[in-house]
């Protein structure tokens, strides 16, 4: 497997979009720009993707998770399927091997890990969502980064997206740590 380019982004966030200050919230992800090898092809057995996805979590989850200045409460993943690949392409990366490196990486993991997948042109981005990896009812926790890389996805490419955050939104009001509904 060839990854063409990997990208860590990091976010450190103090106030809420109003300008009202917040405990320090720090997201950060890690996208992996990598060939599709079913693009333009329709396949059925799409395991090979399964292998890609298990390897790239297993490169990139750990130096994500040490840039964070403490341990990550909340995970998530995404994936960013060029134009000549198929919806099916992004789930198959983000569903079956995926999660176990970043479970393992995060310390933890009980909840269902938030997914988003889409087919795009180069440039397009793509929303992360992010979620508590223990307590799925915990809406403070819900979250989303927004991420976008200007030179993919190429048409036969994937942009492997997995993100971890240290905290809430910031200044959440919705619903104070966990709640079912």
């Amino acid at each position: 497997m060839l990854i063409r380019k990997s990208v860590i982004t990091k976010e450190i966030i103090n106030s809420d979009e109003m300008g009202k200050p917040c405990p320090s919230i720090t997201r950060a992800a890690a996208m992996a720009i990598v060939n599709n090898p079913f693009a333009g092809t329709d396949q059925d057995d799409l395991s090979k993707l399964f292998d890609i996805s298990a390897e790239v979590g297993q490169q990139l989850a750990g130096d994500l998770v040490n840039i964070l200045p403490t341990p990550p409460v909340c995970y998530g993943k995404a994936a960013l399927i060029g134009s000549t690949g198929a919806m099916e392409h992004g789930a198959a990366v983000l569903h079956p091997k995926l999660g176990k490196p970043v479970r393992e990486a995060v310390g933890g993991g009980k909840a269902l890990m938030p997914s988003n997948h889409k087919v795009g042109a180069v440039g397009s981005s793509i929303d992360l969502p992010l979620g508590h990896k223990d307590e799925p009812w915990s809406f403070d926790h819900i979250d989303t980064m927004t991420l976008w890389l200007p030179d993919a996805p190429r048409a036969d490419e994937i942009v492997l997206c997995i993100g971890v955050s240290t905290g809430t939104r910031a200044d959440p009001r919705v619903g104070k740590g966990p709640s079912k509904v």
